[in-house]
C-alpha cells in the first residue's frame, strides 16, 4: 500500500510541476495588450463621443473589446469606433480621425489583425467550397458512391 501511495504522490507532483509550467509558459508567451487610450487625446483628434441610452446600445458597448479600434460602415460611410464601457460610450471617427489616431499610435495594429483573420478566412471558404463542388459533382457523376455489388457481398 505505501508503494502505491508514493507513486501517486510522485504522479501528482509531477502533474502540478507541469501545470505551473505551462501556466508561465502561457502568460511570457501572451502578447502585450495595447496601452489604454486617453479620451481626451481621442476628442482632440476630432472623434465624436456618442453615450449609449437605450439598454440595447448599452449592451453593444460592453460586447465590445475594450481597448481596441473597431472598424465599422454604415450607409457606404466608413467609421472607426473606440469603446468606453467603463462610462457607457464610444468615439466614433472616420478616416481621417483614424489616420491622426494611428500616427499617435503606431502599434495598435489591431484593424489590421482583423482584416488579415477575415481575408485568411474568406480564403478557406473558398478552398472549401470548391473542394464541396468536386465532390458534389463526383457523388451525381456515380450514384452508387463508388459502391460495386460485390462490396455489398452479391
Amino acid at each position: 500500500m505505501k508503494r502505491f501511495w508514493n507513486s501517486r504522490v510522485a504522479h501528482l507532483r509531477m502533474i502540478r510541476a507541469l501545470a505551473v509550467s505551462a501556466a508561465f509558459t502561457a502568460s511570457a508567451g501572451a502578447a502585450p495588450a495595447p496601452p489604454p487610450v486617453d479620451e481626451a487625446q481621442l476628442s482632440a483628434l476630432g472623434f465624436k463621443v456618442l453615450v449609449a441610452t437605450t439598454p440595447a446600445q448599452t449592451d453593444w458597448v460592453k460586447r465590445l473589446a475594450p481597448g481596441q479600434m473597431r472598424p465599422m460602415q454604415r450607409t457606404g460611410k466608413h467609421y472607426f469606433i473606440y469603446p468606453d464601457a467603463a462610462r457607457n460610450r464610444i468615439f466614433v471617427g472616420g478616416p481621417q480621425e483614424y489616420k491622426a489616431y494611428r500616427e499617435l499610435h503606431p502599434e495598435d495594429d489591431s484593424i489590421e489583425k482583423q482584416r488579415a483573420q477575415e481575408t485568411a478566412n474568406r480564403a478557406y471558404r473558398a478552398k472549401q467550397d470548391d473542394t464541396m463542388k468536386k465532390a458534389t459533382a463526383r457523388d451525381l457523376s456515380d450514384p452508387f458512391l463508388g459502391v460495386s455489388w460485390s462490396d455489398l457481398g452479391w
